[in-house]
C-alpha cells in the first residue's frame, strides 16, 4: 500500500505568516467572516473527541490465525473461507470479558487473540501503544445466520458499550464506526444512517442498518454507535465495486445483536421459534382476489396440521396485524418478530379475519439451524477438501436426524466454502450432499479426498449431489 501526501496533488505552496485578511479570507475586497462562533466549533470538536475516547476504550482488535473469510463475500451464502491471518474488531459487552463480533471474522479459527485498546491522549501515548494487552480468546458460540459470534477472554473490569434498545435509530442520524480497517486499530469514521431497514438479499429475512460512514476490511465486528455512544449496530459488510468503502456499509441492528448475545451466552447457540404457519406478504392483487379487508401486511397461506397455530385457532387467510404489539407490514417483519421472540413466552398475534379483529397467544416451537449444529462438530483442518474449495463433514446415521429430509443417509455434506489458490469452481453450496465423483461412490470425507487426488488439472469432474431433497450433477474441470 502506497501512501500519497495530499500536498503532492496541489500546486506548490508558499508558507507565510497569516495576516488578519488571510485568516478571515477576502472576497471582492471584503472580508469573509465565519458566522459559526469559534467556541461552538470547539465544543463540537471536544464532544466528538470525548465520544471517540469513550467508545474506543471498549472496542478490541481481533487477530485470527487459521481459516478465515475472504474479503469478497456472497451474502446469499456462507462466507468464503481461506487459509490466512485475518483481522477484525469486536465490542466488549460485559466487563468480565465477553466480546461480540462477526461470525465470519472468527470462522475456522485455530487461534484467536484479542488486543485490548491502550488509552491515548497525546502523541507520546500513541507511540507507546505497542505495549497493548494481548489475550487469547475462545468462542462461546456463533450464529452464522445473523453472522454473529460471542468470544470470552480471561479478564475483568473491562470498559463496555451498551446496546441502543430504548429507541429505534432514524435515517439521517449521526453515527460513528470504530474498528481496525487494514489493521489500523481504533480507527473512527463518521457518517449518517442511510436506512434503518435495508434488505440486500430478498431471499433472506435479515435486514440491516445502512450507513455512509466509511467501512473497510477490518471494520467487521466493530460497533456503529450514536452520539450517546450506544451501539445501534455491529458493522458486518459493504457493497463495493472496487473493494473499498463507497458509502454503502451495513450493520446488524442492535436488537438482533442483543438477542443473539443473550442466547449465545446462556445456551452457546441460538434457538428461534416457529408457530406452524406459512405466511406471505399481501399484494394488491392477492387482496383483491381473496377479498381481504386490506391490501397490505402478512397473510396466512397454510397451517401445519396439529401445530401450535392450528391449536390456538389461526386459520388460512387470516391477515396478521401485529406480533407482540408490533405492526406487521411484510413477511420480513414477521420472520424477524418470531426470530427475536423469547422462547419461554407465548407469541401474541393480532389478526384480521374478514372484518373482525382477533387476538391469539401461541406457544412457539424451538427450532435450531441444522447447519449451526453441524458446524459445531466440524474440524476445520480435517474437513478441508482444498481442490474442491469446500469444508466437508461425514454425513451418517448420527447426523441424519439433523437433516431428516436427506434421501440418502451416507455422503459428504458441505458445511462451508474454502476457496484456495488452486481450488476449482464447482458450484457447491453449504448444505449440499455429495454422493459420488465421476461415478465413484462417496460416503466420507476421506473417500472424497482420495477420489479427488486421482484427478489432474484439466480433468473433467462430475459430482452427483443432493440439494434440498433433489439430485443433480455439477460438472467442471479441475484447476
Amino acid at each position: 500500500m502506497i501512501a500519497v501526501c495530499a500536498a503532492a496533488l496541489l500546486p506548490t505552496a508558499v508558507c507565510q505568516e497569516p495576516t488578519a485578511k488571510s485568516v478571515a479570507g477576502v472576497r471582492g475586497g471584503h472580508q469573509v467572516v465565519s458566522r459559526v462562533p469559534a467556541d461552538a466549533l470547539a465544543q463540537l470538536s471536544g464532544s466528538l473527541q470525548q465520544l471517540a475516547s469513550k467508545v474506543s476504550s471498549a472496542v478490541v482488535q481481533i487477530e485470527v490465525t487459521g481459516f478465515g473469510p475472504a474479503e469478497e463475500r456472497d451474502h446469499k451464502d456462507t462466507a468464503l473461507i481461506v487459509r490466512q491471518h485475518a483481522i477484525g474488531a469486536g465490542v466488549i459487552v460485559d466487563a468480565d470479558g465477553y466480546i461480540m463480533t462477526n461470525a465470519h471474522v472468527v470462522e475456522g479459527a485455530q487461534r484467536i487473540r484479542v488486543i485490548l485498546p491502550v488509552p491515548t491522549t497525546t502523541f507520546f501515548d500513541a507511540a507507546g501503544a505497542g505495549n497493548a494487552r494481548v489475550l487469547d480468546a475462545k468462542i462461546i458460540g456463533s450464529h452464522k445466520r445473523a453472522d454473529l459470534a460471542l468470544l470470552k477472554v480471561d479478564a475483568s473490569n473491562l470498559p463496555t458499550l451498551q446496546f441502543s434498545l430504548e429507541r429505534d435509530p432514524q435515517p439521517g442520524e449521526l453515527v460513528f464506526a470504530v474498528g481496525s480497517p487494514e489493521g489500523l486499530q481504533n480507527s473512527v469514521s463518521m457518517g449518517v444512517i442511510s436506512s434503518v431497514w435495508r434488505q440486500p438479499d430478498p431471499d433472506s429475512p435479515m435486514v440491516y442498518v445502512q450507513t455512509d460512514a466509511p467501512l473497510n476490511a477490518g471494520n467487521s465486528g466493530g460497533p456503529l454507535v450514536d452520539v450517546t455512544g450506544a451501539v445501534v449496530g455491529l458493522n458486518t459488510f459493504i457493497l463495493s465495486s472496487g473493494g473499498g468503502s463507497e458509502g454503502l456499509g451495513f450493520a446488524i441492528p442492535a436488537r438482533v445483536v442483543s438477542f443473539v448475545y443473550q442466547s449465545l451466552r446462556k445456551y452457546g447457540h441460538v434457538d428461534h421459534i416457529e408457530i406452524g404457519v406459512v405466511a406471505q406478504t399481501v399484494t394488491h392483487t392477492m387482496a383483491e382476489g381473496l377479498g381481504l379487508a386490506q391490501n397490505w401486511g402478512v397473510v396466512i397461506a397454510d397451517i401445519t396440521p396439529h401445530g401450535p397455530a392450528e391449536a390456538a385457532g389461526i386459520k388460512p387467510q387470516d391477515v396478521i396485524l401485529a406480533v407482540d404489539g408490533r405492526s406487521m407490514l411484510n413477511l420480513t417483519g414477521f420472520d424477524i418478530a418470531l426470530y427475536q421472540h423469547t422462547p419461554d413466552q407465548a407469541v401474541k398475534i393480532d389478526v384480521l379475519r374478514s372484518t373482525s379483529k382477533l387476538s391469539f397467544c401461541i406457544p412457539g416451537i424451538l427450532v435450531r439451524d441444522p447447519m449451526d449444529q453441524l458446524a459445531d462438530v466440524a474440524d476445520p483442518i480435517k474437513s478441508q477438501i482444498e481442490p474442491l474449495g469446500i469444508l466437508g463433514l461425514d454425513f451418517d446415521d448420527k447426523l441424519h436426524s439433523l437433516l431428516p429430509e436427506a434421501r440418502i443417509s451416507k455422503g459428504v455434506i458441505v458445511i462451508g466454502r474454502a476457496l484456495g489458490l488452486n481450488s476449482s469452481h464447482t458450484g457447491l453450496r453449504p448444505g449440499d450432499m455429495i454422493h459420488s465423483l465421476n461415478r465413484t461412490p462417496v460416503e466420507s470425507v476421506e473417500q472424497l479426498q482420495l477420489a479427488v487426488a486421482q484427478l489432474k488439472p484439466g480433468d473433467a469432474a462430475v459430482l452427483r449431489i443432493e440439494r434440498k431433497g433433489q439430485f443433480q450433477y455439477l460438472a467442471f474441470e479441475m484447476e
